[in-house]
């Protein structure tokens, strides 16, 4: 760069900034210039950890306009989330820059996007990691953009980093996008939420080999707005209470953030059956309606959004005045994360954590998800290995190891991008000659960590230290403070036990919906491969009285199944559930148990009594097996219960009702069920205390 160019330039650059911003006092945050130079005029490598509402997303989108307008090609942006993207395409274009997306929701757009790649009429090209590891955009567009790209942007950087909270495999394949760049193109990872063992990580993976390391710029880390309180509340009837009674006088608009799909929805619902609107959001839902949801709240039509994760990095609302947790996340830094979205043009916004007894259970459920046991990946590897060619699909693997499909899935990208195997089409193939290893060592530091970052988040509030300076300090922050502003550094504010009206209120709620239970049409056979179940061999849609752990029936099912005596509450309760559905039934009987013994017979005694039916013994357990819950795919589970039930008698005429503990699957009903259809069973209604899914 000349010195004539070198004294114009933060006068250029801010002119860029402030029409990003559409203010004309707007300023350089400490760092963004330093950070915009080294990309624009070094073309060096540079990584961001800054605050939530630093502007990292101004860094990229001031220094593409430079390179553009220097002669340099285009952006690449692999940013994690649609929201995240839809934000960056309407800011990118409000400086003037030409920024289009490839994801998941636009194949239609694919073509257009290659030929406008190839005609140099994008400047800003935003991509999910997914696309990295998807074949026809490597083939298609990735070289295009290699040989072009002026700067490669990796947002939220500390998915790269197994360390991380939140890793992605898909992000580990930016390596194959650093390896094509020409020399000397520009590279910037950005992220909020990376201590220093992450930072290192994603220093070490971005640096170019052999040359420079990158340059990094770390702010402090404390959010000056926030005000944060933790509340030890650990019924979920006492939590609704909590929020039916505070969200009407906290001002604004908010989020309420849930570990679950399932409470989200359960929140979401008490909330607006109370005046209080507010709209359930998960990644489960279809894209449309997650957008819609988003502008509502954007536009303050609703009081909260009831999210899960999905509503995490990268979503904007400048004014967003609260953020409350129904269920503590598994770390602190998740935590850290999903406050920020709260506080970041307002002077004033409540953070409260609402920490419920349930919080462990789920926690430990994310973290078992990490990668599965060497015996597991040994089996899938042989049997690829056995298959040749031909390879495997997903569902063909199922039938091999006893994993969920997701997990199977999530393990198998993890070897793509190690070497081990390789995609085609819907097939694996093992790669010959890979000589891949487990890396058990590194395997169990990471489920290490990951049980220290959840005794730090259930320390978290309890040991008098400021609740900010906590998040600070788990980020290694390099100057923590204690904030004046949380409930550890004054008083509690929010901390009167919920109305015990309300609380009862919300107790009836989460006990009045039974859980419907679908109907299985199709099943896999020996092999995993799905086959149609034939019209005679089919059950009724079901019910189940309540959910694993809710905080409604749960606690009165699984003091009846410890103790082997249930309250009559439940018998009235599941004769209601059959009355309310029109599905009375002409006779009951059980799926026999091999670990309760007779309590299932006891109950449907009653149960049969409560609806005045008789109630018969019908089925017998023929073979010893492994309980449901331990097995992890349709596979397994179908293949668990094939063969070990046998129809003793003739059902009676009309419907019959067929009565389990607990559905872990779906399958021992089903399938038991089949058997007494194809014993002359006119219909049958499955019937369950609780079910896991």
């Amino acid at each position: 760069m000349s010195s004539t160019a070198s004294e114009t330039f933060p006068l250029t650059a801010l002119k860029r900034l402030r029409t990003l911003t559409g203010a004309d006092r707007s300023q350089f945050r400490p760092g963004q210039l330093e950070a915009i130079q080294d990309i624009v005029a070094d073309r060096a490598r540079v990584l961001c950890v800054q605050r939530t509402g630093w502007g990292k997303s101004a860094v990229y989108f001031v220094a593409t306009a430079l390179l553009r307008e220097a002669g340099a090609g285009p952006t690449l942006i692999i940013s994690p989330l649609l929201a995240l993207m839809r934000n960056q395409i309407a800011a990118a274009r409000q400086l003037g820059l030409r920024a289009y997306t490839v994801n998941s929701t636009n194949r239609e757009d694919w073509n257009d996007v290659r030929d406008r790649l190839a005609a140099d009429t994008i400047d800003l090209l935003l991509i999910s990691p997914e696309r990295l590891n998807n074949p026809r955009f490597r083939e298609g567009m990735l070289p295009l953009f290699a040989a072009s790209v002026g700067l490669l942007v990796i947002d939220e950087a500390h998915c790269i980093s197994d360390w991380g909270h939140d890793f992605r495999p898909d992000y580990r394949r930016v390596k194959d996008m650093l390896d094509a760049l020409a020399p000397g193109v520009a590279v910037l990872g950005t992220t909020a939420t990376a201590n220093d063992r992450v930072v290192g990580d994603v220093l070490e993976q971005l640096a170019r080999t052999g040359g420079d390391p990158l340059r990094s710029y770390r702010g402090p880390l404390a959010r000056t707005s926030l005000r944060l309180e933790v509340l030890e509340l650990p019924r979920p009837a006492q939590r609704l209470a909590w929020l039916v009674e505070h969200l009407p006088a906290l001002p604004g608009s908010g989020i309420v953030y849930t570990l679950t799909k399932r409470d989200s929805e359960q929140v979401a619902t008490f909330l607006t059956a109370n005046g209080i609107p507010a709209l359930a959001y998960s990644g489960e839902q279809e894209t449309e309606d997650r957008i819609v949801t988003e502008e509502r709240l954007l536009r303050n039509e609703i009081k909260a959004v009831v999210a899960t994760s999905a509503l995490g990095m990268g979503y904007d609302k400048a004014d967003l005045t609260f953020v409350v947790h129904y269920q503590a996340p598994g770390s602190v830094v998740s935590y850290y994360q999903q406050v920020g979205r709260a506080g970041r043009g307002v002077d004033h916004a409540d953070v409260v954590l609402l920490r419920g007894g349930e919080d462990r259970r789920i926690q430990d459920f994310f973290i078992e998800q990490a990668f599965p046991a060497r015996e597991r990946v040994a089996a899938v590897l042989d049997e690829l290995a056995l298959a040749g060619e031909e390879g495997r699909t997903t569902r063909e693997l199922m039938a091999v190891v006893n994993l969920g499909m997701g997990r199977i899935e999530a393990m198998l990208k993890i070897l793509d991008v190690e070497g081990a195997v390789r995609r085609d089409g819907t097939r694996w193939q093992s790669v010959p000659g890979a000589n891949w290893t487990y890396d058990a060592e590194r395997y169990a530091q990471v489920t290490a960590l990951r049980r220290a970052e959840q005794d730090a988040m259930a320390a978290f509030g309890t040991d008098g230290r400021c609740l900010m300076r906590v998040l600070q300090e788990e980020l290694d922050d390099p100057d923590p403070q204690d904030c004046g502003r949380c409930s550890v550094c004054t008083a509690a504010r929010f901390a009167q036990p919920p109305d015990s009206a309300l609380v009862e209120l919300a107790g009836r709620h989460l006990r009045s919906r039974p859980v419907e239970l679908e109907v299985k049409k199709m099943a896999p056979d020996a092999a995993g491969t799905m086959r149609k179940i034939p019209e005679d061999a089919r059950i009724e849609p079901g019910w189940a009285l309540a959910r694993f752990g809710d905080g409604g029936w749960w606690p009165a099912i699984e003091r009846g199944l410890r103790t082997g005596a249930f309250d009559d509450e439940i018998v009235v309760a599941l004769a209601d559930i059959l009355r309310g559905a029109d599905a009375l039934g002409a006779w009951v009987t059980t799926v026999p148990s091999a670990r309760r013994g007779d309590v299932l017979g006891r109950l449907a005694e009653r149960l049969a009594a409560a609806l005045g039916v008789p109630d018969v013994e019908l089925v017998a357990r023929t073979k010893a097996r492994p309980p449901q819950r331990e097995m992890a795919n349709t596979v397994q589970q179908a293949a668990n219960v094939r063969g070990a039930f046998a129809v003793i008698a003739a059902p009676p005429p009309g419907t019959g009702i067929l009565l389990d503990d607990r559905r872990s699957s779906g399958w021992t009903l089903a399938m038991v069920g089949g058997q007494l259809r194809r014993a002359g069973a006119q219909r049958v209604v499955p019937l369950t205390l609780a079910t896991l899914i």
